[in-house]
């Protein structure tokens, strides 16, 4: 057997380490974020990273689009935009988003819920099934609810305004009977400033013509699956946006108007 000479074994290490690199892109049971809560607080809508590159990480997963622009739902596999005008469309791969949290959504605890029960309701009953509340949870529910209300924010124009302030001019949805999937994520108090603290949801209907971030609703039986990961990548923009921003502020006040 000839020996391998210098060049070649150099181009053999450098396909070894894409290999290894293509491994690890797809993170598996990884929580996968993209950019701070706090950032889009401070009004940093600028799309940084592609639809086609949040698939490599999550199946399942919410956020929003390059300036603002509507609403985002990611359920098995698929991604939709819901608009400020209430309509949902595909995203092409090439769409961009400042702020969006996926996973590959694997259940590890199912249960079915009945009974008349709120938003608070809902989210009092899950917490007290989760294992530890420092962890964080995929959060999938389906079923037909009697009444829900969900909004949607227009794209904004720059300079662009905070969370707080775009919000004031949402567009709000109701309605009754209606099938679909309620999804999000459960993030824990320590997370502060990084993500939204406890529940962020957002809903889509059976159908793929109405959603939103979730606002409302009323559950009577749903089924209801929960995916716990204690595994956490967080990627930073490298926008001057992002890097201009004051992001230690206490946001917990305006956070919770603009988000509940």
């Amino acid at each position: 057997m000839s020996p391998i000479r210098p060049a070649t074994r150099l181009l053999l290490g450098f396909s070894l380490l894409l290999a290894a690199c293509a491994h690890h892109d797809r993170r598996t049971d990884a929580l996968y974020q993209t950019s701070t809560i706090n950032a889009l607080m401070e009004g940093v809508y600028d799309g940084t990273e592609t639809i086609g590159e949040l698939k490599r990480n999550g199946d399942f997963g919410i956020g929003t689009f390059h300036a603002l622009d509507g609403e985002m739902i990611g359920l098995d596999g698929a991604f939709y935009q819901v608009k400020a005008d209430g309509t949902v469309r595909d995203v092409a791969d090439d769409a961009r988003t400042p702020f969006a949290v996926v996973k590959f959504f694997s259940a590890d605890k199912a249960f079915t819920i009945s009974g008349s029960r709120d938003m608070a309701g809902l989210m009092r009953e899950l917490d007290a099934l989760l294992p530890t509340r420092n962890a964080f949870y995929g959060v999938r529910i389906e079923g037909t609810f009697p009444w829900i209300q969900t909004r949607s924010v227009g794209a904004q124009r720059t300079p662009y305004p905070g969370l707080a302030e775009a919000v004031k001019n949402q567009a709000l949805f109701e309605f009754s009977h209606i099938r679909g999937t309620i999804i999000g994520f459960r993030s824990p108090d320590f997370v502060q400033g990084i993500n939204l603290p406890g529940y962020h949801f957002h809903f889509i209907s059976q159908d793929r013509k109405a959603g939103g971030h979730l606002l409302g609703c009323r559950i009577e039986t749903a089924s209801v699956a929960l995916d716990e990961t204690g595994d956490f990548h967080l990627v930073l923009p490298r926008s001057d946006g992002f890097r201009r921003s004051d992001l230690g502020r206490d946001h917990r006040s305006e956070l919770d108007t603009a988000e509940r």
